[in-house]
């Protein structure tokens, strides 16, 4: 890797806005996980800032979950892992650019949860003389640990703690304030009523049938809650299954930036979803919660927070993801209409 033979123009965003060459010291993350792998680092991160409160938290991770952690503080500057500057790092032959090379030559630790079998991501961050280069793949046989929070934790030295304490995220208001104008625009009244249904999660086979969702949903609108659904890029399918058996059919928010969704979110009384990113955010930042789990282990997946409801089905038989696949029973995903409204907290009374 050859170093300052190249620049490229940085733009703010991908810093968080702050100016290119600050003289603080620096401890650079380096995450490419999906979001709810991301989220469940928090902890880690806030670990670290807590180690180093003089310095200044860079995260290298994707673009909408690095701009959310940076609204809540959880980060000071970020750099997209999809960008330019972010594959520079997972490059072994070129060169860096001056923005990236002045993040990493005032770097007292870099920790990086991902594989480096070759070495070359290393190799790179050496160079700059880093004091602390922890790389750790979470999924490594080598961590103690089960849960993946945890495992993020011990990668950093730290242990968790079995509430949620200050490993939350908190929503600033003006993100809170743009949920509330984007919900009075949709016609959506954000008050205790307000119950958000994520139907889907990145996998058909992680998620409720649609004439389950769609008993819940009625049955919610019998108990004059408001729900409302949340529908992703991946999501559209699910949702449509449930509309489809719906004579009156919920609001729909689509494909909503992930910092204007945890405005929205501040607003719920209620959040129900299956094993999702979007579930773990919901945890995260104290909406009451309640995480439908099916074949995927709940022991190491499950999402955090103080309001968190976990229900699943019976335990998850099949040997292999293949075999998931191929399983028309999913019996780990057979919940009854009443079990959710009673995890919901909106069971039948007598």
């Amino acid at each position: 890797m050859q170093l300052g033979c190249c620049m490229t123009t940085l733009y703010l965003h991908e810093l968080g806005g702050s100016e290119v060459l600050q003289m603080n010291r620096n401890i650079v993350i380096i995450h490419p996980g999906a979001l709810g792998d991301v989220l469940l680092a928090v902890p880690a991160m806030k670990k670290l800032a807590a180690r180093f409160p003089q310095h200044t938290i860079v995260l290298i991770a994707r673009a909408p979950v690095s701009r959310l952690l940076a609204e809540c503080r959880v980060i000071d500057e970020w750099i997209s892992i999809e960008s330019r500057l972010g594959a520079e790092l997972f490059t072994r032959f070129g060169c860096l650019s001056i923005a990236l090379q002045s993040r990493l030559t005032r770097c007292d630790m870099a920790v990086a949860w991902t594989e480096d079998t070759d070495g070359s991501l290393a190799n790179v961050l050496h160079e700059f003389g880093i004091s602390q280069v922890r790389i750790q793949s979470p999924f490594s046989p080598a961590l103690n640990a089960r849960h993946q929070r945890d495992r993020f934790l011990e990668t950093v030295g730290e242990t968790s703690t079995d509430s949620l304490g200050n490993d939350g995220l908190h929503i600033p208001d003006h993100l809170r304030e743009k949920g509330r104008a984007y919900l009075q625009d949709k016609g959506v009244l954000p008050n205790s009523s307000l119950v958000l249904v994520h139907p889907g999660s990145g996998s058909i086979h992680k998620c409720l049938t649609s004439e389950k969702l769609a008993g819940v949903l009625q049955q919610l609108e019998q108990r004059e809650r408001s729900p409302v659904l949340l529908e992703g890029p991946a999501d559209h399918d699910a949702v449509e299954g449930a509309l489809r058996l719906l004579s009156k059919k919920p609001p729909v928010l689509r494909d909503i930036d992930l910092t204007l969704l945890a405005g929205i979110l501040g607003h719920a009384d209620l959040y129900l979803g299956h094993d999702s990113g979007l579930t773990h955010l919901a945890a995260l930042l104290g909406v009451r919660t309640v995480a439908v789990f099916g074949p995927t282990d709940h022991h190491r997946w499950a999402p955090y927070g103080e309001h968190l409801t976990m229900v699943r089905g019976a335990s998850c038989v099949c040997p292999s993801w293949d075999a998931v696949k191929k399983c028309h029973e999913k019996v780990c995903l057979d919940l009854s209409i009443e079990k959710l409204l009673t995890a919901l907290n909106l069971q039948t009374t007598a």
